[in-house]
Parts: C-alpha cells; structure tokens; sequence
C-alpha cells in the first residue's frame, strides 16, 4: 500500500471518521467548499486550546470564504466533547467545527500528520487547505510547542481564491507587498509575441510593470 503523504495539486485521501458532529465522509460531504483541515497534539492542553479559541473566533471570516474548518486529533470523540464543553464554560467560546475523533492515528498517518521524531503519540500541527474540488492546495506544518497564526491562514486561503479567480500569482506578504502594494503578479509571458504584447499593455498604462517579466494589475477583492 502507498503511504506516501498528499502533496499539494493531488486529491485528498478520502475517509470516514466520527466527529463531534456526528459521521462525516471526506472530502465528499465538503464538495463545493474550500476547506481547512487542521490536527492538533491534544486536546485539554494550553497551545492548543488558544488555537482553538482563536480559529473559533475568525470562524465567521472563514465561512464567509465558503471554508469550513475541520480539526483532528488522536483524542477520543468522548474527550473532544468534553474538552470542547470545558472551553465554552471557562472560557466562554463555542466551538462551531467538527473535531475528528483519530484514535488509531489512521487518517493522521494517511495525511503525513505523524512526525515521529516529534512525538509517537501524537499529530503535529498541520494545515491542509483543500479546495472545492477536493484537490490539496496548501500544506503547512508548525511544531508541537508553537501555536498556529490564523490571521495567515486566513491570508493563503485568500490569496489562492484571488489566484484562481483572477488567474494571478500573489506576491510576499500579499495584500501588503512593499514593492507592489496590494497589486497581483501578471504570470510572465513565454514567446516572444508575448512579450511584445505585454510591453504594449505596459505603454497603454493596462498594467504596470519593472521589466517584461515582472507585471502587476490591480484585482478585486
């Protein structure tokens, strides 16, 4: 069997898992949605219950995006409840996302999110960005002792949905590049007549540009 780990621009391995909110089968319950799966060490610890809080807070921002979050840990669903009712009393914030209950660690290890030189025992703190066709899109890993920032999350899920749409690539720090502010980079050219087409758009004032190969125009947001 291939156990090799989804890279981004392939399918998201498919599984059956029980949730906090019930059965769910993936990716295909979530076709037509952008998604954000993401595991966590454990649960009932501090890194990632502020993780948690701060994904539940931007949760809006994120269904707003056509994005629904989903976590995931090797906690049984019985402690995911429980953990999840313990943040809502002492700390006052529900959690509006399923959490996938990987007990046997066969969907972590199905997604390359068991890193053994980290822990045996437990998921690293992956992000996998899956969009509305269940194609993998983005990976990030963060360590078991560093938190997440879902400001940059937020910021890549946005960025490739602009991408897609305006067929553009985003450059450093997008929207708030220091060269090109929050203009998007036209993909270069590749023959010759391209060139020449392009250096026509540059003199008609259509898009702004340093040389042939480094062009922005302004996108929607």
């Amino acid at each position: 069997m291939d156990k090799r780990m989804p890279l981004i621009g392939d399918p998201a391995p498919a599984f059956v898992a029980l949730t906090t909110h019930g059965r769910v089968e993936f990716p295909k319950d979530y076709t037509g949605k952008w998604v954000v799966l993401f595991s966590h060490p454990a649960d009932f610890t501090p890194v990632c219950t502020t993780e948690f809080v701060a994904f539940a807070k931007r949760h809006r921002e994120f269904t707003e995006l056509n994005c629904a979050l989903i976590g995931l840990s090797m906690d049984q669903v019985f402690s995911h409840i429980k953990w999840t009712e313990w943040i809502k009393e002492k700390l006052d914030v529900d959690i509006p996302f399923p959490i996938i209950a990987d007990a046997a660690g066969r969907i972590g290890e199905l997604y390359g999110m068991l890193h053994p030189g980290a822990s045996e025992s437990q998921t690293v703190r992956a992000v996998f960005v899956i969009d509305p066709k269940g194609v993998v899109r983005a990976i990030i890993y963060y360590p078991l002792n560093v938190g997440r920032n879902m400001d940059e999350i937020l910021r890549l899920l946005q960025a490739l949905q602009t991408a897609d749409r305006d067929k553009v690539a985003l450059p450093a720090g997008w929207p708030q590049n220091e060269l090109i502010g929050d203009r998007a980079i036209i993909p270069p050219p590749t023959s010759e007549d391209g060139v020449r087409k392009r250096l026509d758009q540059a003199d008609k004032g259509e898009v702004a540009c340093y040389d042939w190969w480094f062009c922005h125009r302004k996108v929607g947001r």
